[in-house]
């Protein structure tokens, strides 16, 4: 059993090195080579793509870095799968997309945005994801 004074001094020191731990990570965290963000090539197309998904409220359906709704696909790396053509057939169709049953809306984008939603979907396909390069929304169904 510690007595008053060492559980005194054992909480604060372990207060210490928690908190000098916890320093130390953040520092590391921060530091230039350990950037994943991809901020070195946000161009204002790419700006415009995230305006572009924000306003349709793309995230409502589909899914980016796992966030977002389950009903439609998941679009972290859409492009390396689909290829920029077919991204900007859909978007640009001006008839509802509807493949497997699923309705997407048909936005009727003019060439301008269709080429800022793939430089967005593009810039997110770079982003560094520690290893988890294929993201798949919880409902999709494995091909066996």
């Amino acid at each position: 059993m510690l007595s008053k004074s060492q559980a005194r001094a054992f909480f604060l020191g372990g207060t210490l090195v928690t908190f000098l731990i916890f320093i130390g990570l953040t520092i590391y965290s921060f530091m230039p080579r350990n950037d994943q963000t991809n901020y070195s090539k946000i161009t204002k197309e790419v700006v415009r793509g995230k305006e572009i998904w924000e306003t349709n409220n793309c995230m409502g359906c589909h899914t980016i870095m796992g966030e977002g709704g389950y009903y439609a696909p998941e679009l972290t790396k859409v492009v390396d799968r689909r290829g920029e053509g077919y991204i900007k057939a859909v978007l640009m169709s001006p008839i509802p997309w509807a493949p497997n049953g699923r309705k997407m809306v048909a936005y009727h984008m003019n060439e301008t945005d269709a080429n800022a939603m793939v430089a967005y979907l593009k810039w997110i396909g770079k982003l560094d994801l520690n290893g988890f390069d294929r993201i798949v929304s919880p409902l999709a169904k494995e091909n066996n």
